[in-house]
């Protein structure tokens, strides 16, 4: 089993706590890092998974877990974790995983998942549209459909977004979340597989020639999957597509890197915001 046969691969850390006095890895840590691998495997598929199990009517059960042991992971080491659905049968789905240093496999293992009511644990078929994300995810198709309209269009799924990140996590009073722009704004949802909202963000006329990016929200527990970014590059085409050369936006200062990471640049000093500290940050369009 070699690292390139995964499309997905977790990275971590070794730390001091995983280690015997010999700085080796502990055995049970291996079984611990895959299971923590399959949580960002789900995220990754842009899956919320309770929500998601819910609205499948069952839940995943590890019916048999085997490893393999080829070397031993040390302290401080950097691995990477990689998943693969290998066999999905009429309820039960197989994963195979391997714990990686570089390019040489450190344990390779088996985890055989059953799809069972959560009540009686008794096993039922896995739901198609579940199958049918698995082999998706695993072929390399898209994970989220990202739709740019109008307030009248997307609102509903938006504002149910935005309550969660901005009124009940962020605690944003509600009467400065919202505002007369929504109307006039360009908006961008992301969709999951199921059709769920999952990322969202608007778009609106700060200048001649320069757009205004904000209330960029995603789901809590798929942060990191991506999808603020496709938002945001969803947001940045379309106001390149009406002639903006150059976009801005006040970024909270805990996603400051985010931004630089995709060409934003600071503007100014810090300022508070919502009660949130907050920067100034501008990036090109590439409009002509």
């Amino acid at each position: 089993m070699n690292r390139q046969d995964f499309r997905f691969l977790h990275r971590l850390r070794v730390r001091w706590c995983e280690v015997d006095m010999q700085k080796i890895v502990f055995n049970s840590h291996y079984l611990m890092y895959m299971d923590t691998a399959i949580a960002d495997y789900w995220r990754a598929m842009a899956m919320a998974y309770e929500p998601c199990m819910a609205q499948f009517g069952g839940d995943l059960y590890v019916k048999k877990s085997t490893l393999e042991y080829k070397a031993s992971a040390r302290y401080d080491d950097s691995l990477e974790i990689g998943l693969k659905c290998s066999r999905l049968g009429h309820s039960s789905m197989l994963f195979s995983a391997g714990v990686f240093r570089a390019n040489d496999a450190l344990v390779t293992g088996e985890l055989l998942y059953v799809f069972a009511d959560p009540q009686s644990q008794t096993s039922k078929p896995i739901p198609v549209a579940l199958r049918e994300w698995l082999q998706a995810y695993e072929a390399g198709d898209p994970m989220i459909q990202l739709r740019c309209g109008a307030w009248s269009e997307l609102g509903t799924d938006a504002s149910r977004l935005r309550t969660e990140v901005f009124v009940q996590e962020q605690k944003v009073p509600q009467e400065m979340e919202w505002d007369d722009a929504d109307a006039s704004a360009t908006h961008a949802v992301a969709y999951n597989r199921l059709g769920q909202a999952v990322a969202t963000g608007r778009l609106l006329r700060h200048a001649p020639g320069v757009g205004r990016i904000g209330r960029m929200a995603a789901s809590r527990v798929l942060r990191g999957a991506g999808l603020g970014k496709a938002v945001l590059l969803t947001l940045m085409a379309a106001a390149r597509e009406r002639g903006d050369r150059q976009v801005m936006l006040h970024a909270q200062r805990s996603a400051e890197g985010f931004y630089a990471g995709l060409g934003f640049s600071v503007q100014g000093e810090p300022f508070e915001e919502a009660g949130i500290a907050h920067i100034e940050m501008t990036a090109p369009t590439g409009a002509a």
